[in-house]
C-alpha cells in the first residue's frame, strides 16, 4: 500500500471516528467532547431549528433539545468520505431515537436523515465547519424534544 493510500485511509477513518464522536457526544450529553467535533466558527443547520453560527449557538440548540430528555440514541452509519488535502465532505445517515418519560401524547421521538458535512484538518484533527441535516423521516412525538 502506498504512503497516499495510507494517509487517505487515516483520514476517512478519523473523520469517522468524528462523525460518531458528535453522536455519542450528544447521547452522554458531553458538551466538552462535543465542542471537538467544531470549528469555533462553525455552521450548522438543522432544518426545522434553523441556521446557527459559531459552536455556542450550536451547542444551545442540542442542549435544549437533548437536557430534558430521559435518553437518547444516535446512530450514525453509512460514511461516504472524500478528501482533499485539508479539506472534507462527507455525507452520513442518522437515526435517532428520544426518549422522554414525562411528554404529554407518548415518551418517544425517532428521526431519520441525512448529515452533510464540509470539514478541515486542524493541528488538532478533523473538525467539521459546516453540518447540514436534512430529514427523511420521523415516527412517533415530536413533542418529546420541544
Amino acid at each position: 500500500m502506498s504512503d497516499e493510500s495510507l494517509e487517505s485511509l487515516r483520514d476517512r477513518l478519523a473523520i469517522q471516528d468524528l462523525l460518531i464522536r458528535y453522536g455519542t457526544s450528544l447521547d452522554a450529553k458531553d458538551w466538552q467532547r462535543l465542542s471537538t467535533c467544531f470549528l469555533p466558527d462553525a455552521v450548522a443547520d438543522y432544518g426545522t431549528l434553523g441556521e446557527h453560527k459559531g459552536y455556542a449557538k450550536i451547542e444551545q440548540i442540542c442542549r435544549n433539545a437533548l437536557e430534558p430528555l430521559d435518553g437518547s440514541q444516535h446512530y450514525i452509519t453509512n460514511f461516504e468520505i472524500e478528501v482533499q488535502d485539508d479539506s472534507a465532505t462527507s455525507h452520513c445517515y442518522l437515526m435517532a431515537q428520544h426518549i422522554r418519560n414525562s411528554a404529554q401524547d407518548g415518551p418517544h421521538f425517532v428521526l431519520a436523515g441525512t448529515y452533510r458535512d464540509e470539514l478541515v484538518r486542524t493541528p488538532q484533527g478533523w473538525r467539521i465547519t459546516r453540518r447540514e441535516l436534512k430529514t427523511t423521516w420521523t415516527e412517533g412525538n415530536p413533542k418529546v424534544i420541544e
